[in-house]
């Protein structure tokens, strides 16, 4: 089976030191670049080394110490910090207590030879196979820092002006930066400095990668951008790779290919389904997963695709007797989630293969010593099919040979001898339960990522929902909004076409016929009709149809008029009044009649109500107009004698003083 990574997709640097010491003046050192299949060697400086990173931006810079690349702790947060965003150092040799690199070479297949070239070439090879741990003084949060580029000193224009400029132009480029963090769905929060006309500064502190953050680092006039990962409380280590275990695999080949990993003791650990995936593509994702000891399908015989993918993991295949039905593949699988009948039918091939496997699992756990791998013992025994002690034995046998013993008879031990063998052999079992432990921790330090990731991603999907729900309300109030609007303007509509229609009406009552017949043969003229003798009744009557001079006017209700109301009706300059209802007040009355306003009854104007509008008959309009003039001249000729008769006893009262 090909052990070939991802990281080989791209260059990876293998680095020792070859002379000279980093805490040294000059230190040399010997590099080697590997992308899978060329090797290229060559011996550079630090400054040459740190040029070429920047240049090539490789996947991994690989090395067997850390500190052969910085003197201290300091300087090794610096250099970590100048790594291109995509660039990992590695630690091929372990964590914070590495072993020698010749182990780890050797425990992994790679050449290995005491020459700085040889060490850095077997450094590059190891983390290329994604072996070491990655270096980290980094966590996953970046704050991203909106300030001022320049001094709010005087700029040329006065300081006011100048520093709300300066302001104005920081708080639109973090309204920027925030949009564009809301369009890439990133969580951060926000703190914002204010000051006189924007803001002094703006800081975003995001649960991102720099990489993964849609803004830039950069410097424009009135405003810098500044990027700056956020440091942990030391040096952590993470490994390139999860453990991978020993596991049963479940394959429906098909239109769509379905794969289910299920780890010894039966638990189902992943499914996948896919319509496009290749092999490789599917190989892949099982080496990311675990190591297949078992290739099951759900059908007999094994599909030839099965079978292709048997023998690519060199695994032990497994069929049923008969094609599963599908009631026993559902009810192997009712407790486990999927998303297809295809998934499905992967995770029965592979919960009833463990079925069949289970009994010979447990005899095998059984023989099995404290300490030992039980996922390789029991890999050769089902795989490779050997019995448990002779892949004990290969396991256990030591690398080199045993000095031949001069003694003929092995030596009685010592009490105090039998007590250190039996410490001895106490540590080891410690140990041994001490390393289970700790792949207990990994595995649940691997489910808490897992559940932390799915609780990101839940977040994310959240805060998505809250945003459709708040833009589907706000969409709502909208639409309501245009509805009132609409209803508004349809009632206003109907309104002034009512308006239009009384205002044609008037026209043909003034200007063409009524009822066909024209207004003069017919001897008809419009009355425009006023409900009350009031200002606000004058005003809507203007407003509805219009009123002019020399219009006829009919009060339905002439009583209550006052100064005003009298002055109004007398502006418009009417032909004549015709009243109604109560009497008209004297002042009214006087005002009227001042302003030479015919005023009559209206009980002798035959008149016609056309609903708002009416109209009157032309003679009976200038009978009561001829009947005012009447009453006029003789109200003239009345107040004339009245001043007379008032000038003649003044003038009697003046002289009997006399």
């Amino acid at each position: 089976m090909s052990t070939r990574t991802s990281a080989l997709d791209a260059v990876v640097f293998g680095v020792d030191i070859q002379s000279g010491d980093v805490r040294g003046d000059a230190p040399s050192y010997a590099l080697v670049q590997y992308d899978g299949e060329d090797v290229t060697r060559d011996v550079v400086t630090y400054r040459k080394l740190r040029r070429l990173i920047d240049d090539v931006e490789p996947a991994i810079v690989a090395t067997d110490n850390m500190y052969e690349l910085a003197a201290d702790k300091d300087q090794l947060v610096h250099f970590l910090g100048s790594l291109p965003s995509e660039t990992k150092l590695v630690q091929v040799t372990g964590a914070a207590q590495p072993e020698p690199l010749s182990r780890v070479a050797k425990r992994h297949g790679i050449p290995y030879g005491k020459d700085p070239m040889q060490e850095a070439e077997a450094a590059a090879r190891l983390a290329a196979h994604n072996v070491g741990q990655e270096v980290s003084a980094f966590t996953d949060t970046t704050e991203v820092k909106v300030a001022r580029g320049r001094s709010t000193g005087s700029g040329g224009w006065s300081e006011d002006r100048y520093t709300r400029r300066i302001h104005g132009s920081v708080r639109k480029r973090a309204r920027e930066v925030e949009s564009d963090l809301e369009d890439e769905n990133l969580e951060y929060e926000k703190d914002v400095r204010e000051a006189y006309g924007g803001l002094a500064n703006a800081v975003f502190t995001v649960e991102a990668r720099p990489t993964d953050i849609p803004v830039s680092r950069n410097r424009s006039g009135d405003v810098r951008v500044e990027i700056e990962r956020k440091r942990r409380d030391g040096i952590e280590f993470h490994p390139l790779v999860k453990r991978r275990d020993h596991v049963i695999v479940g394959i429906d080949p098909g239109t769509t290919t379905a794969v289910a990993i299920v780890s010894l003791d039966g638990s189902v650990l992943d499914v996948w389904s896919s319509r496009t995936s290749d092999t490789a593509d599917v190989i892949e994702w099982i080496v990311e997963r675990g190591r297949p000891i078992v290739v099951a399908a759900d059908v007999t015989p094994i599909p030839e695709t099965v079978e292709k993918f048997r023998r690519s993991f060199d695994a032990a295949p497994w069929t049923p007797q008969r094609d599963l039905p599908i009631d026993e593949k559902q009810h192997r699988t009712r407790e486990e989630p999927y998303d297809d009948d295809h998934q499905r039918d992967a995770i029965a091939a592979a919960l009833f293969a463990f079925d069949a496997h289970e009994d010979q699992f447990e005899r095998i756990a059984r023989k099995i010593p404290p300490g030992m791998d039980h996922g390789e013992i029991t890999a050769r025994v089902v795989a490779g099919e050997e019995s448990v002690e002779a892949a004990l034995r290969d396991l256990t046998e030591d690398d080199e040979p045993e000095e031949e013993s001069t003694e003929h008879e092995p030596r009685e031990l010592t009490d105090e001898e039998k007590r250190i063998r039996d410490l001895e052999e106490q540590v080891d079992r410690l140990q041994s339960h001490v390393g289970t432990l700790e792949n207990r921790l990994e595995e649940k330090d691997d489910r808490i990522e897992e559940l932390e990731g799915e609780l990101t991603a839940t977040r994310q999907e959240e805060r998505r929902e809250v945003r459709r729900n708040r833009e589907v309300t706000r969409l709502e109030r909208r639409a309501n909004q245009l509805e009132r609007e609409r209803d508004e303007a349809r009632e206003e509509t109907e309104a002034l076409e009512k308006k239009v229609e009384r205002m044609k009406e008037l026209w043909k009552l003034d200007h063409s016929n009524f009822a066909d017949v024209s207004a003069k043969k017919a001897g008809l003229v419009p009355v425009k009709v006023v409900e009350k003798f009031t200002n606000d009744a004058i005003r809507e009557a203007d407003e509805q149809y219009g009123i002019s001079a020399d219009d006829v006017v009919y009060l339905r209700d002439a009583s209550g008029a006052g100064r005003s109301t009298a002055e109004l009706l007398a502006d418009f300059e009417p032909r004549v009044v015709l009243k109604n209802g109560g009497g008209l007040s004297d002042i009214a009355d006087a005002i009227l009649f001042d302003r030479e306003i015919p005023i009559g009854p209206a009980d002798d104007v035959a008149m016609q109500e056309v609903d708002e509008l009416a109209v009157a008959r032309e003679e009976d309009v200038e009978s009561v107009i001829d009947d005012w003039h009447d009453r006029a001249k003789e109200r003239q000729k009345q107040q004339k004698a009245s001043m007379v008769d008032r000038l003649i006893s003044e003038h009697r009262a003046g002289d009997n003083e006399a």
